[in-house]
């Protein structure tokens, strides 16, 4: 394979990043339990603007590494238009949602967990570091967040 388009700026990949956040639905969600064994699943995803809010049940691996954690990395894209975001999560259960939070997941996914199964809760992930590329061109750049603020 031939790289053939030059770099994106990195206000242009922090634009197309939350176009993105904004569009998709899915996002892969890794975890770890802790004795370090991974999870990784596919979750619906809502982006509020501040941050990703996801829904899964309390019982089941993810839902427990995610309450336990307290981290998760995100993932979007495929090998050639990845997204990556390293975040901090709070749960609330059905009960302690906010109401914007629970109204969003709705209107975008078309699925209430809150009305699905007591074992449904809602995680909250704040970013704290974000990277995305396209190509080994813009690795060098590919920091858009550090520190839970966009550099970009």
């Amino acid at each position: 394979m031939t790289i053939t388009e030059p770099p994106r700026p990195p206000g242009q990949r922090k634009q197309e990043l939350l176009d993105r956040l904004e569009r998709e639905l899915d996002i892969w969600v890794a975890t770890a339990d802790r004795e370090g064994l991974p999870c990784l699943v596919a979750l619906w995803f809502v982006w509020d603007g501040e941050h990703l809010w996801l829904s899964t049940r309390l019982t089941n691996p993810t839902g427990g590494n995610l309450r336990e954690g307290g981290r998760a990395r995100l993932a979007l894209g495929d090998t050639r238009d990845v997204v990556l975001v390293d975040g901090e999560v709070t749960t609330y259960t059905r009960e302690e949602v906010p109401e914007p939070a629970a109204r969003a997941f709705l209107a975008k996914t078309g699925w209430d967990p809150g009305r699905d199964s007591a074992s449904y809760a809602y995680f909250r992930v704040r970013p704290v570091a974000v990277q995305t590329w396209r190509e080994v061109h813009e690795l060098p750049r590919r920091h858009l967040m550090r520190d839970g603020v966009w550099v970009v």
